[in-house]
Parts: structure tokens; sequence; C-alpha cells
């Protein structure tokens, strides 16, 4: 088989398990997303090192919710230096700031997102707002999580820690396709399988608001006609609100 065929066939099914095993999990994280949504509480994202463009997938999104709060901190980002954010991302301590600077509070929604789920500022976003009875949800790869222990000092893991843990159904070290001649694996799936699990629970929680009689705020793509209008009225109401907007 070809090599790219190869990489979308195990891509399909992951794809399968996500709509299978990985169903309940959706449904539950659906109910969190609309529950916030119609009681006007927050749904934040977090995510370092790769993980961030996960927390921005949801976020300013032609179809996407307008009420989404990506944590975006620079020095757990790529951009800056990748290097060091691998490096940033074990420090413990780092989360405690970002939780004061976002405001984030009682019965609101955060994803976290982390493929290993045992990195310092992932854990410490974990149990801080668990502490603080914000829901909590984990998406992560089971797999390679419990192939390694957790690098913070509580000894916990993530999917230890959340409400709802939706996994990516990934192999550890994410990459997947073997090709002759290379040592190691290439081509990961976890950021394939994370943006179609979060647009999937976008779509269920959608759902269950409008059954519900209540219509969430929505964004348009700036590229077709009208699409300015729209999303500028949505940066006009939220952008004091919504940090990044």
């Amino acid at each position: 088989m070809r090599k790219y065929l190869e990489y979308i066939k195990i891509n399909q099914q992951i794809i399968d398990k996500i709509a299978t095993e990985g169903a309940e999990s959706i449904e539950k994280t659906a109910e969190l997303f609309s529950d916030a949504l119609i009681n006007n509480r927050k749904i934040f994202l977090f995510g370092t090192g790769h993980s961030h463009m996960l927390a921005e997938e949801l976020f300013y999104r032609a179809g996407g919710l307008v009420k989404i709060q990506p944590i975006l901190d620079p020095p757990l980002m790529l951009h800056i230096s990748a290097s060091e954010s691998t490096i940033a991302e074990r420090v413990e301590g780092i989360a405690e700031s970002l939780f004061e600077e976002y405001g984030i509070k009682e019965n609101d929604v955060i994803v976290i997102i982390s493929n290993s789920g045992r990195n310092g500022v992932i854990v410490d976003m974990a149990l801080l707002c668990k502490e603080k009875g914000v829901k909590t949800v984990a998406l992560t790869n089971l797999e390679h999580t419990y192939s390694g222990e957790s690098r913070h000092k509580s000894g916990k893991r993530l999917c230890e820690i959340a409400d709802v843990v939706l996994d990516n159904f990934g192999c550890v070290g994410d990459a997947c396709v073997e090709v002759d001649g290379v040592e190691g694996k290439i081509c990961p799936t976890s950021t394939v399988s994370g943006a179609l699990i979060l647009n999937a629970v976008v779509a269920e929680a959608v759902d269950i608001c409008a059954k519900k009689g209540f219509v969430p705020e929505h964004f348009a793509s700036s590229n077709v006609d009208g699409g300015d209008e729209i999303n500028n009225k949505f940066v006009e109401k939220y952008k004091e609100e919504i940090k990044h907007l």
C-alpha cells in the first residue's frame, strides 16, 4: 500500500473508534458545552506545544462558536522557540498565573489538550480547575498516557483528574507510519483526530441548545459575501470579554 494511503487508512480507523468507543465522552462534553452556552458561562481550551493548535481550532472559525476562549501563552507555543516550549510545558507553577489572567471561574468549562497528559503545566491546570469547581475535560491519548509516568509532583496524569476524558485513540509517540529504511515512525494523528473530536462536540452541543430553544452565536466565513458584517458584529460585542478577539 502506498504510504499516503496507509496514513489515511490509519486515520479512518481512528475516526471509526471515535464514533463508537468515544461517543459517550463526546456526548458528555457536548452537554457541558451546551450548559455553559445557555447559562452564559465560558468555554476555555488550553494546550501546550502542538496541542495549542487545537486550542485555536474552535476559536474565531467559520461555523464556530463565538463564545470560545483559547488560552494562548507564547512561551508554551511554538512560534517563539519550539524547543524552549518543550522545556516550559514541564514547569510547574505557570498554570496559576494563566488561570488568573484569563479569569476562569467556577462552573466554566475547560478542555485541556495534551497527547501525553503527563507534563507539569497541564497537570497543574487540571488540578487547579478541579479545585476551583471548573468543569474539566481532557483531550488526550490514553495509550500514550499510560505508557509512561507522570512528570508532575502529584504523580497524577491529566486523564486521572478530568471530569470527562476524550481519547484521541492514537498510538504511543503519536507518529504512526513505518517506512522501510527509516528509523522510527512518521506522521502523527493527534491533530486530525483532535480537531474532529472538538468539532463533533460543537455540532452536538449546538443541536442540544437548539432543541432547548437556544441558538448559540456562531461565526460565518469572512470570505463569503456578508461574512465580515456578521463577524464584526460579534467582535465588537465581545472584544472586551474574549481575549485575543
